[in-house]
């Protein structure tokens, strides 16, 4: 056997018989904990009270309504927007006269956020522009008398909505005994997320 190999032989065997001394005399302290987490995901729940705002019959060119309503957060999640979508279907009653205009462009809407005994507008429009926006009804940037408020909902809100079938000083007789059936859609957003 060469010299190379007799050696390196020889200090195999010597690294093996170190580590298993080593390995029988190696002994280290230890301990463990557990730890159980959750990750519980929050919710929106938005409601508006009452849940029919405007129910009118005999409606004529000039008439006024006013109506007031509330949405509420009931769930834990704050909302940072709450916007408005507008959709509505015009029933044709056709007595005598066909309708060359939507009903929607002669229904004027005002949208009024209601703080401390005041008002902010949020939109005024027809309701035939309406269908086009998504105001947010939340998106106020003063308190009544100075100060901030943040925009959103964390509880409840109040909202007033004026609604006006405006007398345009023409002859309206096409919407005789015609109906609009309204439903807005009110979409909750989520405030940012934030380190926990």
């Amino acid at each position: 056997m060469s010299f190379t190999k007799t050696v390196s032989k020889g200090i195999l065997t010597a690294a093996l018989g170190f580590s298993l001394i080593g390995g029988g005399t190696y002994a280290y302290f230890s301990d463990t904990v557990v730890t159980n987490n959750t990750f519980a995901v929050g919710t929106l729940d938005l409601s508006v009270n009452p849940e029919t705002i405007v129910d009118l019959p005999n409606l004529k060119p000039g008439d006024e309504i006013i109506r007031e309503f509330e949405l509420w957060n009931n769930g834990p999640l704050d909302i940072s927007k709450i916007l408005l979508e507008t959709n509505y279907t015009v029933n044709d009653a056709q007595l005598g006269v066909a309708n060359t205009e939507d009903l929607g462009e002669h229904i004027k809407v005002t949208i009024l956020y209601n703080q401390a005994n005041a008002s902010v507008q949020v939109a005024e429009t027809t309701l035939y522009e309406l269908q086009n926006e998504t105001p947010d009804l939340t998106a106020i940037d003063n308190f009544v008398g100075g100060g901030q408020r943040p925009d959103g909902l964390k509880e409840t809100d109040k909202i007033i909505a004026y609604f006006e079938f405006v007398d345009n000083g023409e002859d309206q007789n096409e919407f005789q005994g015609d109906s609009l059936e309204l439903e807005w859609k009110f979409n909750a957003h989520q405030t940012e997320g934030s380190e926990q």
